[in-house]
């Protein structure tokens, strides 16, 4: 099974040259230490920052400089600052070419719930609505199942709904799904990781068709 460093690093591999790219708070924030050099990527944050770049080394940390998830992060050359209207601006006005969120629950026609568990203390919603209501590319980081073990890859969410039929693309410690009409259909299985564990840790039926081949990152 992936680690949360190498989900991230599968999905920098969606991350195209001259995109503009949301970054959620949870695994998605890994996602900028693993483009490649040779591509050219505007990381934006809903806090009002445009161009972050990796995580600092330890000792490196500017506490000025934050992402969404208040953790610190590092700028690029040429990375600018703005308050949150205008961030949110951006996302609602389609700016925005690919979306990297974390998530709680995903249904097989593309439904996420990513902001609340009934019962527990929750800070806000924060930025998750307005992004899957105004991004035609999301892409989720997420965990396959739950700490008790149970599939969080379901045919409907049971939590409160943050979008409703948004997500193309997920990525777990298990597997590359992507969202079909008729479904899941699963893309790749981790490295060591078979056919039939996956559809054992999925709630929601998986399409196949042939042989699924290993991630390669």
């Amino acid at each position: 099974m992936l680690t949360k460093q190498q989900i991230a690093q599968r999905i920098s591999k969606e991350v195209k040259d001259g995109y503009y790219v949301n970054l959620g708070i949870g695994i998605p924030t890994l996602v900028a230490n693993f483009v490649p050099d040779d591509i050219s990527v505007e990381f934006q944050s809903e806090n009002g920052v445009l161009g972050m770049g990796p995580f600092p080394y330890e000792g490196d940390e500017d506490p000025d400089l934050i992402n969404a998830g208040k953790q610190t992060i590092t700028t690029l050359p040429g990375a600018s600052f703005f308050d949150s209207a205008f961030s949110f601006g951006m996302i609602r006005s389609q700016k925005v070419d690919l979306t990297i969120l974390g998530a709680m629950e995903v249904s097989e026609n593309g439904d996420i719930a990513n902001w609340k568990i009934p019962g527990k203390m929750v800070k806000g919603m924060g930025g998750a609505m307005d992004l899957v209501a105004s991004a035609e590319n999301i892409i989720v980081a997420m965990m396959h199942v739950n700490k008790a073990g149970e599939s969080k890859i379901l045919k409907r969410c049971t939590l409160p709904l943050t979008g409703v039929g948004c997500v193309k693309k997920v990525v777990t410690e298990l597997a590359v799904l992507e969202v079909t009409p008729k479904g899941f259909r699963l893309l790749e299985r981790a490295p060591g990781v078979t056919v039939e564990e996956i559809i054992k840790a999925t709630e929601a039926e998986l399409i196949i068709y042939g042989d699924i081949p290993e991630m390669k990152f």
